[in-house]
């Protein structure tokens, strides 16, 4: 049954509000309502996020997460895990007559991609290294060197220097040891498992029927595994933030560490030396790369940053562990390291990638109002986001009468008694709301 029956309803006024936008002093403060920039209203949000998916970041990194009670998200090479169903190939013509072609066509800007592609999967050992080489040389505008690698790769072939067989890139051989079962529990604690692509490719090198195949099947490959849920979010691998690439990654997964094209964040990579600064966004996502070379009060003054202001999420880059995996750190420096981001929980949101993603996104496209009588406020969150991916409840803050000593607040199965805090605008209480769902009701207890 609607609450505002025909008696009320002609003592109701109706105001519309911005997410957060302050009213003029001389406006009724009493319903009032603010979308808070952070879950509880903390001050700034943490995310723990792996690459990779090295065994040892599950035997040894994951336990202490779990003790502590810290989320994170793992971004894993799907092609790794036991049991996967697709591997890793080459989308194209056989390859044996690219090999042929190459003998009296140099590599060029027509021919590159193709070739690229096709490196790792020529039928021998130890061609993926030049694949992974020339993508990098590309990616930083040393075309011609690239076409230079792929020139003395392809030579090498021809000449037999290479064994027969097939061998994957080392961060896929470091999974070793993982399983999906694995995974699925792990999921069902709450850490967030993403795609880092099937074969870790080095997709700035890579034509758009490879990149489509690595992005795609590894999507399926978690959704069949791990359920829908666990397809929001994902890494193209070494960071790369190729325009092409990207463009085709956008149309496959709702949020990419890579990038976040979003009007209101400002994006600082993980190879930037900038620091939040002054910005006119309302959001910072503040990515550091965690290296041997990092010593931990550098780390942790990271942490120091993202807690003292209001708008920066600080997005942790980890990948080896313990010996397995580039740049591993050891368990016991990151054992400190999430006390640390522990003792401030009190200031900062830790939570997953995705789930940071999802709240941002829902709490600058939400259409907030409010009604309000002496007796009753009523408020309603809308968006047009996609419900069943968009689903992270926001923290509302709305004010109330002053003399209201609790406010009881529901709505549908969610209800709570609240005590009120007070600011220099008056008193309010702090609550949990789902987008798109039930009207809001307060109400003095």
């Amino acid at each position: 049954m609607h609450l505002f029956t025909p008696y009320f309803k002609n003592y109701l006024l109706l105001i519309s509000f911005l997410a957060c936008a302050p009213l003029a002093k001389s406006q009724e403060i009493v319903g009032r309502t603010e979308i808070c920039k952070w879950p509880q209203n903390k001050n700034g949000a943490v995310s723990i996020t792996y690459d990779d998916g090295s065994i040892n970041q599950f035997r040894y990194a994951l336990p202490i997460m779990e003790q502590l009670k810290l989320p994170a998200t793992f971004f894993i090479i799907t092609r790794g895990i036991p049991g996967s169903q697709y591997h890793g190939r080459f989308i194209g013509r056989p390859v044996k007559e690219i090999i042929t072609e190459s003998a009296s066509i140099p590599t060029n800007s027509q021919n590159f991609f193709e070739r690229c592609s096709a490196a790792g999967y020529l039928g021998f050992k130890g061609t993926i290294v030049y694949h992974t080489k020339a993508a990098a040389m590309y990616d930083e505008g040393n075309h011609a060197e690239a076409f230079k690698v792929m020139d003395t790769l392809y030579r090498d072939v021809r000449e037999g220097k290479f064994k027969p067989g097939y061998q994957p890139c080392d961060e896929v051989i470091q999974e070793k040891g993982s399983t999906w079962d694995d995974f699925r529990r792990d999921a069902a604690r709450g850490y967030e498992f993403a795609s880092h692509s099937v074969t870790h490719a080095s997709m700035p090198a890579l034509d758009s029927a490879n990149i489509i195949y690595e992005l795609e099947k590894s999507k399926e490959e978690i959704r069949n595994k791990l359920g829908a849920r666990y397809t929001f979010s994902a890494e193209v691998p070494y960071g790369f933030e190729d325009n092409r690439v990207m463009k085709y990654a956008y149309k496959i997964y709702p949020a990419l560490r890579n990038r976040m094209p979003e009007p209101w964040l400002k994006e600082i990579d993980r190879a930037g030396t900038q620091t939040p600064g002054n910005t006119d966004k309302d959001y910072v996502q503040w990515q550091r790369g965690a290296t041997t070379k990092t010593p931990l009060p550098i780390m942790k003054s990271w942490v120091d940053t993202a807690a003292s202001r209001t708008d920066t999420w600080l997005v942790l880059v980890i990948h080896g562990v313990d010996g397995i995996g580039y740049e591993a750190l050891p368990h016991t420096l990151l054992r400190s390291y999430f006390e640390y981001i522990k003792s401030n929980e009190d200031k900062l949101w830790v939570a997953t990638f995705g789930d940071v993603t999802k709240y941002m996104r829902e709490r600058e496209s939400e259409n907030l109002s409010s009604q309000t009588d002496d007796r009753i406020i009523q408020v309603k969150l809308v968006n047009t986001l996609n419900s069943e991916l968009y689903n992270v409840p926001l923290t509302l803050k709305t004010y109330i009468p002053a003399e209201w000593k609790f406010a009881f607040v529901y709505q549908g199965k969610y209800a709570r008694t609240i005590k009120p805090l007070t600011d220099k605008n008056g008193s309010f209480v702090i609550y949990k709301a789902l987008v798109n769902g039930r009207d809001i009701i307060i109400t003095r207890r």
